[in-house]
């Protein structure tokens, strides 16, 4: 094992780092620990130290950027996986990014000129825009003051959740990563 999950101050899961960068965080003040892996300690000269499993901030992060990064998955989130002409729920490996006005129109990469769609719709539209193509948008794109939650998507050793994150993720309605057999 060797990842360490990552709550905010509220103590909702949100990231997961390497064993190192929890011992920076830790020995900078900036988490507690709530849970190691008893069994597995790292030495120096002078100290001993047991690797956390679970952290939590004190703090929320000051100095982020205000606003919604600009990406694919953003996008997907913010129109909820549908395809914005016909409505087809997709899967992510399926959506493909649709510009409302071309790029080869002058059209930009942006929260308002982007869509979520499905092959066979910007198939169809080509490179017109959607009056020209005779298809209409769902929606009006515009840039999101927030985006419904994500998914935690969190790589696990072996394909296993750790024991010491049950009691973290039990609760967590958006888990995408199955709970070991016997939880």
């Amino acid at each position: 094992m060797s990842d360490v999950l990552v709550l905010s101050p509220y103590w909702e899961p949100i990231n997961q780092v390497t064993w190192e960068r929890a011992i920076s965080l830790a020995y900078s003040g900036l988490v507690e620990v709530l849970e190691t892996y008893d069994d597995w300690t790292v030495r120096s000269p002078s100290v001993v130290l047991t690797v956390p499993a679970v952290i939590r901030f004190f703090k929320g992060a000051t100095g982020r950027r205000k606003g919604i990064r600009f990406s694919r998955e953003n996008v997907y989130a913010r129109d909820k996986g549908r395809c914005q002409y016909c409505g087809k729920k997709l899967d992510r490996t399926e959506a493909t990014y649709d510009h409302v006005l071309p790029r080869v129109m002058g059209g930009v990469t942006n929260w308002t000129n982007v869509v979520i769609c499905c092959v066979p719709c910007n198939q169809h539209k080509a490179g017109r825009t959607p009056e020209k193509a005779r298809m209409w948008l769902r929606t009006k794109p515009v840039k999101p003051s927030s985006l419904p939650g994500a998914p935690l998507r969190l790589k696990l050793p072996k394909g296993r959740m750790p024991e010491q994150w049950n009691d973290y993720l039990r609760s967590v309605a958006y888990w995408t990563v199955p709970l070991n057999e016997d939880g």
